[in-house]
């Protein structure tokens, strides 16, 4: 699983014009799910989603976590994450899990994030063509990839 993790100071994401999603001061996942991947990649992402020190402590130093702030987060399924464009100019999405497999990865990820924050996590239409507006704080931006642990 690839997450480009976003603080924001809010976001929201719609579909044909109608809000799907909104939060104020937290978190926008945007979340690939590959071909390889199960769920013990849902379990390691949503630990590291969850507990990621990315926000400001009193003294402005980025030492707390979604959970601490009681932050929001938003998650947007996102394949194009796992684009390769290593050969000419059109990427190719091979490594992006097929709907049969993402979509229960994905619900598997929202379901997690909400057990471990205790509350409702908001989130997009799987597949739907999505238009997301964010304010992105700092700017924050991460990238996170199962694979790549390190």
């Amino acid at each position: 699983m690839i997450g480009l993790i976003q603080r924001v100071s809010q976001a929201k994401v719609s579909v044909a014009g109608e809000v799907k999603g909104e939060i104020g001061q937290g978190i926008l996942l945007l979340l690939g799910v590959g071909t390889d991947d199960e769920q013990e990649d849902v379990d390691w992402l949503t630990k590291k989603v969850v507990n990621l020190r990315i926000f400001n402590d009193e003294e402005g130093v980025m030492n707390r976590s979604l959970q601490d702030i009681d932050g929001e987060l938003l998650i947007i399924s996102q394949f194009t994450l796992h684009a390769a464009t290593k050969k000419g100019n059109r990427p190719s999405y091979i490594a992006a899990a097929r709907p049969e497999k993402a979509i229960p990865l994905y619900e598997a990820f929202i379901t997690s994030c909400e057990q471990q924050l205790g509350k409702k996590v908001e989130c997009g239409v799987f597949g739907a063509d999505m238009q997301v507006a964010l304010i992105n704080d700092g700017p924050v931006t991460i990238s996170i990839d199962t694979r790549n642990k390190k």
